[in-house]
Order: structure tokens, then sequence, then C-alpha cells
């Protein structure tokens, strides 16, 4: 998504101040701004079914998590490719203490589950090349959330750049996440994408 230079001013965009034009960029725009592959890519503010899901997601697991995990949102993690990358998940599993720690970039072998729900807009390129990211940052565990098709998977055993065990499922069946969670994640409640809100019309999803 491309944003005019004015939407960050000064400095400009080059290898080794990414990270400083991200955060500036969040700033000015409130998109939603992470760096792969030495490149700035930029996400639209999610609309209320997509954060809808991750309400539901969080409110799931804040009661059964172990005591030294917590689920976070708007927590990034480096990518080990380039110094400059980092995704930010829609919602992720550190140690507990990472609600005290200064950072906002995590190393994402302390993380024990990612989640990325699929926006309206996005391909399936986009969606294969994010299963890539996290794989190549060795992830143990990705969740894949999709309501525009109802549909969900969840991604274990990265190496080599690729998840090798992807376990697909549909919204309605429980999701079960792997050690060291180890419990299921409902999803018969998960809304669905319904028509733009633009367009003045909802569904009863």
């Amino acid at each position: 998504m491309a944003v005019s230079p004015g939407a960050w001013m000064y400095p400009r965009p080059r290898p080794g101040n990414l990270r400083e034009v991200a955060e500036k960029i969040e700033d000015a725009t409130g998109l939603r701004v992470q760096i792969v592959g030495g490149k700035l890519v930029m996400s639209p503010t999610p609309r209320g079914k997509h954060a809808g899901v991750v309400w539901q997601l969080r409110r799931q697991l804040d009661p059964v998590l172990p005591d030294e995990w917590r689920a976070f949102e708007v927590s990034s993690i480096a990518l080990p490719e380039d110094p400059d990358d980092y995704v930010t998940p829609d919602l992720i599993v550190l140690p507990s203490e990472w609600a005290e720690d200064d950072d906002w970039i995590a190393a994402p072998e302390h993380a024990a589950l990612a989640v990325e729900v699929i926006s309206s807009s996005e391909k399936s390129r986009d969606i294969r090349d994010k299963a890539d990211w996290y794989a190549v940052a060795r992830v143990p565990v990705l969740l894949v959330v999709d309501p525009r098709k109802g549909t969900w998977a969840l991604h274990t055993r990265p190496d080599n750049g690729a998840y090798q065990d992807v376990l697909p499922g549909k919204f309605g069946e429980s999701v079960p996440l792997p050690s060291p969670l180890g419990f299921e994640v409902a999803t018969d409640r998960f809304p669905l994408y319904g028509d733009s809100p633009r367009a003045g019309r909802r569904t009863g999803a």
C-alpha cells in the first residue's frame, strides 16, 4: 500500500533507518507497518470483524495460558535475514516478562504462537508469503485464520524456510494448539466477512 512521502516527512527510508521510518508512518497514518526483505509493508486498519476474531482468541487464551506465557497484541518479532526486518502478528504468545520489557521487537525463538487474521483484500500469494516469513524466523506455531472463507490453518514444525505440517480446519472446528500450550481454542463464533461497510450493508455473521 503506497503512502505519500509527506506521511513520514524526514528521514527518508534507506537501509539502516527503516524501523525509524516505519514508526513515523504508523504514528502519522495509523497503518500497521512491517519490514520484510528490506521493504516497508503497510496494511490498512483492520475492520471490526478482523478485530473480533483477535478478541475472541485472546479471550480464550488469557484464562488458560500457563503463568509463564501471555498473549500480546501490537507486539513485533524480528526476522533473521535483515537487521531491519520485523513482522507484527495480530496476536502473539510470548513469555510473561515481555510485559516488563522496554524493547518493542521480541526474538522469534521466544514466541510460542503467532496468529495472523487474513484481511478481506489479501491475495493467496500474500498469505503464502506470510507463512514463509514465520517459518524462516522459526516461530514454532503459526495460526492463520481466514474470515473470508471461514477456515483456519495451523502451521507447525518450521524447517528450511517452510512449515512441514499444516493442519486445515473450518470455523466450528476447534484448533488443537501443541505444546507448550497444549489446549484447544474454539472457532464456532468467529465472524465471517460480509459486504463492505462503505456500501452501508452488513451481514449477520
